[in-house]
């Protein structure tokens, strides 16, 4: 919990929070729960990863934008260069999120991957290698959105330094300008 907000504050956007965690929760438990109902390993391949990829998409394209105002994704350009793209709302707009929303998008974000590496920490010490490529996916997706969003949010904040510098360095030229035009 968060000691700086104000004891009253809820979630501004709880339903997007709710699916947030919704769709980790069931790529997570699916796995978990799934071989107490299916022998098939395909079954529980294909099921937890297409789950562990909506999870992914769900936080790229909707609750990162919604909680934190941000969103990234990579493109290759005419030389064939891989190029992170990052956008974020502006400085007033980010200092509007709620720190709630954010601090619950930050830690399922981060405790999803701790869940899936001692998953597959099980899975090796099982001797389940097939298991392991299952985490395997599943870690690398949940790893790839906490890179995106952590490069992102380091990006939003060297814009809005970039930001705020010009605009002290304008006022301040401006000021002169002014000053030794009056002389």
């Amino acid at each position: 919990m968060d000691l700086n907000q104000p004891p009253g504050e809820n979630y501004a956007n709880p339903k997007t929070c709710l699916f947030h965690v919704l769709f980790k929760a069931t790529s997570l438990a699916f796995y978990i729960l799934s071989t107490l109902f299916f022998d098939s390993f395909v079954i529980i391949f294909v099921v937890t990863v297409f789950l562990a990829a909506l999870d992914f998409w769900v936080v790229k394209n909707v609750s990162g934008r919604i909680l934190v105002g941000l969103r990234w994704w990579n493109e290759i350009n005419d030389e064939g260069e891989s190029v992170w793209k990052f956008e974020s709302l502006d400085q007033e707009s980010m200092a509007r999120m709620n720190k709630k929303d954010s601090w619950l998008f930050w830690w399922t974000l981060y405790l999803t991957a701790v869940a899936w590496i001692f998953l597959g920490i099980f899975s090796l010490i099982r001797f389940e290698a097939d298991y392991l490529l299952v985490v395997g996916v599943c870690l690398t997706l949940s790893l790839a959105n906490i890179i995106g969003f952590t490069k992102c949010r380091k990006d939003a904040k060297k814009q809005f330094q970039q930001f705020a510098t010009q605009t002290i360095a304008s006022r301040f030229t401006s000021g002169l300008q002014s000053a030794f035009s009056v002389v």
